[in-house]
């Protein structure tokens, strides 16, 4: 069986594509293949990690969803073997039509009748965002059938996760959703002047983990605080149980 993981969330700039990138990482250190896919429309962000290897796939023609292409996407995953993972990473402006794409043809029964299962991973963050992603998450889990195994990146780049005083937990929009969760992913909070700087520095030259952290560039203490976030990240994802 091969696991099918789609980043969806409506809010841009929330980190969809680095948890696309961190996925893919984390599979390739168990030794996997992912096969990634970029289908973000105005970023094509994934594709910029070379070590990823990523295929730029465009589904929007304006602002609506190319069937024949995405029905092309519906093929690359047809083609991959009975265990490849596929990491599919796409954009804001398409969350809306690609989301109902997928829901009105019925994809996630197909693909589990194809022997595969669809995760698709959603991301919370904290401040003015916060409602938003909130809304987004909620509107993902009402759209997609039961078969649909949800996880729930909690990302407090932009500030803390909770409202009047409640946690992400305790929020509405997770308990009322909650038994479609399969897992809660923590990306730990990290001090803007240290650990921020080397993984913001990291993200923006495309490089991985192990591309950074083996670069003789970067200063020993560089290196050790991206293996600390890198090992934080590798456990949570472990924890998943989806990955």
């Amino acid at each position: 069986m091969a696991r099918i993981h789609l980043l969806l969330q409506g809010k841009g700039g929330v980190g969809k594509s680095m948890i696309a990138a961190f996925i893919a990482q984390f599979l390739m250190s168990k030794g996997r293949k992912p096969l990634c896919i970029d289908t973000d429309p105005v970023n094509n962000t994934l594709t910029g990690y070379k070590a990823l290897d990523a295929v730029s796939l465009k589904i929007m023609d304006g602002d609506e969803i190319n069937t024949r292409n995405f029905d092309g996407l519906v093929q690359m995953i047809a083609k991959t073997g009975g265990t490849d993972d596929v990491i599919i990473d796409n954009g804001a402006s398409s969350f809306v039509p690609l989301s109902s794409y997928l829901v009105t043809n019925d994809v996630p029964a197909l693909l589990q009748a194809m022997g595969h299962e669809l995760v698709v991973h959603t991301v919370i963050t904290g401040g003015q965002a916060m409602l938003d992603t909130l809304n987004g998450f909620a509107s993902i889990v009402s759209q997609f059938p039961a078969e649909c195994r949800f996880v729930v990146w909690l990302n407090p780049y932009y500030g803390r996760i909770e409202h009047d005083g409640k946690s992400f937990e305790q929020l509405k929009a997770y308990t009322a959703n909650k038994s479609r969760v399969t897992a809660l992913v923590y990306l730990p909070t990290l001090k803007e002047e240290t650990f921020g700087r080397d993984l913001e520095e990291m993200l923006e030259a495309r490089l991985t983990f192990d591309e950074a952290i083996s670069s003789p560039e970067r200063q020993i203490m560089e290196r050790q605080r991206l293996t600390i976030i890198q090992n934080q990240v590798y456990r949570q994802a472990e924890a998943s149980t989806v990955l």
